[in-house]
């Protein structure tokens, strides 16, 4: 029965359950609504210009409604200014949120902004500017409200100020100062006026720091101008004391554009000091008085014909070195043409102008009689003594045979190869590589034909090089200013950008057009060369004596190898300032080691054409500068165990190019080197003291190793943070060492230099000087921070188009055009002396 009566009234207990359930949460539904109608919301007419000091909790909340009129004609900025004057307001802040009519701004105050190892600085003054939606009639009035809230239930009591910003607007050539710290940014609008297609906009400072930030922004709400997202649009730049922008109308739809300027929370990304890292992850750092001055001002950019007049410009100035050389070769053809009539002629001249000049020439080393048969042993007369006497088992020589055959061919007709494998004449080449004097003659006794072609690999290889070296790096620079494009942080490249003028997607043309002169002028040295080799090899065709066995032999593939070199170099330092930083720089100096250790071998290959290094060997030598220039520049800075292994490297290189260039090449580097060091050091300085036999080469080769030892102390000692240039100027010192070297012995030997020649020596001396002067002003450089490089930024100074460093591009150009010339121009008085009387050093 009881069972019964459960079942019975078990739908009603049910019932009843839920209709509890549904009371209790009306219930507390109920209460909430009634709590939440406790908290007030207070809306206040505001107007401009009035400072309101009130309180907020989280009880209550206050908006505040504004109305301005607003012109089509006239931009005015609206400016929000807080303060909060309670303290402990970090852990409860208040929230500002300005509602407009097509764009929200909320922050909140005290503002929380994060550095490095998410440090946090608290500020409790705050300025924004208001963003300006675009006006569709002539004047209308806008709203927009203010709403102040916290969840602070004791009460913060801040201050609340809207102002107008009369200077909003800037104004081409006119300069305006103002204030900006991390949490009161500034933003200014520009209009382009009528006419103006490209404006530089230029921030100032006397201040270093604290650093900040300038950017340029389409007009578009948000505007972004706190630290922590300034870089998300737009183009901008960290700075110190200056910033300059290039902004181009095509790149902004509505003619206008933003120029916001913000100063971050630390100095680490413009070179300052790092600050303490904070002992607790949640400490807020006291960031102090972090306010900076500034100016800006809005200034045209040059116009179009400005572009067209810097193009012609640089033409002008290499095309005149065309018509320079066209009417040298006039010249010279005439002359050469009135020489050949007068030896044709010989009755119509004196005695005295048939006469060589310089066919005996006065030696400083003929003072003893041994001097004079070492100094007058012609090639011809050794290597007949030597077939009289000797069979080699591969031909017998005679001078009938000699004579009899082509001028053309050489007196040894084998291969170079071939000439080198065999046993005998390797001690026919110790007996004449190791006379204490020796001539051209006894180093230029190989083929004529195989040298020719052994050194016109130099040409081939260089530009296999060069073809291979450049594709990659074009595509590479291209990027780079693709992302510069993309993402507008131009902290990447290192620009003068005082004077950097854009052209289509590059960001400074001026300084990839300056490097012109480069391809220009090597060009025309290929094509000088080019006349040279086709007139060598007519008088060779021609079977002309002087051609054959006077003067310095001839051998053009090195020079083809400068020319190509030069026009490298152009090409790649175009490529370096489409985006300059230190991850490219080895773009710009790869092609000037090539240049100066060619120079140097084109140097000694003129007395020492049968024993100068092959192509591959040299170049081989090259690669490995370039590989430590570049584990240099990125690993190099401040690292001593790099610059202690570099420095021991280069002493030892100095040294065994010593030995070898002394003895030439007549040593071995063996296991019995050490006991053969030994042994000469016994006999020739314990045993009897005794002076070096080779003395001028000894002395080019002290003063070579205290440069190079004096060099590798200072870079051990220093450690230069620019370890590229420090590669070059060890480089370029052992190079204008030798050149020194060979011109004093040159002099000596009683030789002399042409007319052409000393012309060529002087002017390119002076444009060295002049060249090397701009090259020092220093108008950026890597080794800092890009806002610390822009320090050194500097002005156009010639047509408003070149900067120092585009004089830099054409004086270095013009100079290294003058120098090859130099090496090609400075033997010409011995084309008519007999290589028997030719002395090497």
């Amino acid at each position: 029965m009881v069972l019964r009566s459960c079942c019975k009234f078990g739908p009603v207990l049910v019932l009843f359950q839920l209709g509890y359930v549904a009371l209790l949460l009306l219930c507390v539904t109920h209460l909430r609504c009634a709590r939440a109608e406790t908290k007030t919301v207070v809306q206040k007419d505001a107007e401009f210009d009035v400072t309101y000091n009130d309180t907020v909790t989280s009880d209550n909340q206050t908006i505040y409604a504004f109305n301005h009129t607003v012109s089509r004609n006239k931009t005015e900025g609206v400016r929000v200014t807080v303060d909060v004057l309670s303290e402990g307001a970090e852990s409860s802040p208040i929230l500002f949120v300005v509602r407009q009519k097509q764009a929200v701004l909320s922050f909140q105050v005290p503002l929380i902004l994060r550095g490095l190892y998410q440090r946090k600085y608290p500020y409790a003054h705050v300025g924004r500017t208001l963003c300006q939606p675009p006006t569709r009639t002539l004047i209308e009035t806008q709203y927009f409200f203010v709403d102040v809230s916290t969840l602070s239930s004791l009460g913060t009591h801040y201050q609340l100020r809207i102002s107008r910003v009369d200077s909003f607007t800037l104004h081409t050539d006119k300069k305006f100062s103002f204030t900006a710290s991390p949490s009161q940014p500034q933003y200014f609008k520009y209009v382009f006026p009528d006419g103006v297609d490209t404006a530089i906009v230029k921030v100032n400072s006397e201040m270093t720091f604290p650093c900040s930030v300038m950017s340029i922004q389409d007009i578009q709400c948000p505007v972004y101008d706190l630290d922590n997202n300034v870089a998300f649009i737009g183009m901008y730049q960290t700075m110190t004391k200056t910033a300059a922008i290039t902004v181009q109308r095509k790149d902004f739809p509505s003619n206008s554009f933003y120029v916001v300027v913000v100063v971050k929370t630390e100095d680490e990304a413009c070179g300052g000091p790092l600050r303490f890292y904070p002992l607790r992850p949640d400490e807020l750092i006291d960031a102090g008085n972090r306010s900076k001055t500034l100016d800006v001002v809005v200034s045209p950019a040059i116009s179009s014909d400005v572009y067209v007049m810097g193009m012609l410009f640089c033409l002008g100035i290499f095309l005149s070195f065309y018509l320079l050389t066209f009417l040298v070769a006039c010249v010279e053809n005439k002359r050469m043409h009135r020489r050949r009539e007068g030896l044709l002629n010989p009755a119509d001249m004196s005695p005295a102008e048939t006469e060589k000049p310089g066919v005996t020439p006065v030696s400083p080393y003929e003072y003893g009689s041994f001097a004079d048969n070492a100094s007058t042993l012609s090639s011809e007369a050794i290597t007949d003594s030597i077939a009289s006497d000797t069979n080699y088992g591969y031909m017998e020589r005679s001078l009938e045979s000699v004579t009899g055959r082509s001028r053309q061919e050489s007196l040894s007709s084998i291969e170079e190869d071939d000439y080198d494998t065999l046993a005998d004449i390797d001690s026919d080449k110790n007996i004449v590589r190791t006379k204490k004097y020796l001539c051209v003659s006894d180093l230029a006794r190989k083929d004529k034909r195989v040298l020719s072609k052994k050194y016109q690999i130099y040409f081939w290889n260089i530009a296999t090089i060069g073809v291979f070296y450049a594709l990659p790096v074009i595509q590479l620079v291209i990027t780079y200013q693709t992302v510069v494009n993309v993402t507008g942080n131009q902290d990447i490249c290192y620009y003068n950008f005082l004077c950097a003028h854009p052209l289509g997607n590059l960001s400074a043309f001026n300084n990839i057009l300056s490097n012109l002169g480069y391809v220009m002028l090597g060009l025309l040295f290929l094509l000088i060369v080019l006349q040279r080799d086709i007139i060598h090899s007519r008088a060779l065709d021609r079977n002309d004596l002087n051609a054959l066995e006077c003067g310095i032999p001839k051998h053009f593939g090195l020079f083809y190898a400068m020319g190509t070199a030069l026009m490298m170099e152009g090409l790649l330092s175009a490529c370096y300032h489409v985006c300059p930083n230190y991850t490219n720089f080895q773009f710009d100096t790869s092609f000037m080691y090539m240049i100066a250790g060619l120079c140097v071998l084109k140097l000694y290959q003129k007395r020492h054409p049968d024993i100068n290094a092959s192509a591959y060997t040299a170049y081989a030598c090259l690669a490995a500068v370039i590989f430590f220039s570049v584990l240099g520049v990125v690993f190099g800075k401040g690292n001593m165990v790099f610059w202690i292994v570099f420095s021991v490297l280069h002493i030892l290189a100095t040294m065994l190019l010593s030995t070898q260039l002394y003895y030439m090449g007549r040593w071995r580097l063996d296991s019995g080197i050490l006991r053969r060091i030994v042994y000469v050091i016994y006999t020739d300085c314990i045993r009897q003291c005794s002076g070096p036999m080779y003395i001028d080469r000894m002395v080019l080769l002290v003063m070579g190793n205290i440069v190079n030892w004096s060099l590798a102390a200072y870079g051990l000692l220093k450690t230069p943070n620019d370890f590229a240039s420090y590669l070059l100027a060890i480089a370029i010192c052992n190079l204008l060492l030798y050149f020194a070297f060979y011109i004093i012995m040159k002099l000596r030997s009683g030789e002399r230099i042409q007319c052409m020649a000393m012309l060529c020596i002087l002017f390119t001396a002076v444009v060295w000087g002049f060249a090397l002067f701009f090259f020092f002003q220093g108008l950026s450089t890597w080794q800092k921070t890009p806002a610390e490089s822009r320090e050194h930024n500097r002005d156009c100074i010639v047509l408003s188009f070149f900067d120092d460093h585009d004089i830099w591009h054409f004086l270095s150009s013009i100079a290294m055009f003058g120098s090859f010339l130099v090496l090609l121009t400075m033997d010409d008085d011995l084309d008519d002396v007999q290589r028997d009387k030719i002395f090497v050093f």
